[in-house]
C-alpha cells in the first residue's frame, strides 16, 4: 500500500488535478481553466464566497486525488464541497475519506458547519460515500451536513 501524503494545493499541481478530473468528464484544457480560475478566485460557483481551498493527496511526487471547497450562501449552506476526485488506481484505499476530513477541518476552522454537496442522484457510489460520512438529503441533487464536524469523528 502506498504512503499517501496530504497537503494544500500549489499552482504547479493544477495540470495533475485537471488530468484526474478529465479522466471521467470533460477535457484537460477545460479542467485546467476551471481549477485555476476557481483557486485564483476568477471563476465562482453560484453564490460562492471568496474563501476557498483545495487539498491534494500524493503518492511520492504523483498527485492521486484532491478535494475543493468554498464558503457559500447557496441553499442556506455555509460551505460547499465543490470537487472530490481520486485517480482510478487509488480508489478504495481511504484517500477520499482522508481528503474529506481535511476539508471538513478547514470548514470548521472557518466556523462553517452546514455544508452542501451536489451529487447526481444516479451516482450511487458518491451518494453512499457521503451518507456513510454523515450527509443527508437536502433535495434531489444535493446532500448536506447539518454539522460537518461529524466527519472528523469517523
Amino acid at each position: 500500500m502506498p504512503a499517501i501524503q496530504y497537503r494544500k494545493i500549489v499552482s504547479t499541481d493544477i495540470p495533475a488535478l485537471a488530468a484526474i478530473r478529465s479522466a471521467n468528464w470533460g477535457d484537460l484544457d477545460y479542467w485546467q481553466h476551471r481549477i485555476s480560475g476557481y483557486i485564483n478566485g476568477e471563476l465562482h460557483p453560484q453564490q460562492a464566497l471568496m474563501q476557498r481551498d483545495i487539498f491534494v493527496a500524493t503518492d511520492g511526487d504523483k498527485i492521486v486525488g484532491f478535494i475543493a471547497g468554498h464558503l457559500t450562501k447557496r441553499l442556506g449552506c455555509e460551505g460547499e464541497l465543490e470537487w472530490l476526485d481520486v485517480a482510478e488506481d487509488y480508489r478504495r484505499m481511504g484517500i477520499a475519506s482522508e481528503l474529506l476530513k481535511l476539508l471538513a477541518d478547514w470548514f470548521v476552522q472557518q466556523n462553517c458547519f452546514r455544508i452542501c454537496v451536489d451529487v447526481d442522484p444516479k451516482n450511487m457510489k458518491a451518494q453512499n460515500f457521503y451518507r456513510k460520512h454523515g450527509a443527508e438529503n437536502l433535495n434531489e441533487h444535493w446532500l448536506f451536513w447539518k454539522d460537518i464536524s461529524v466527519v472528523l469523528n469517523n
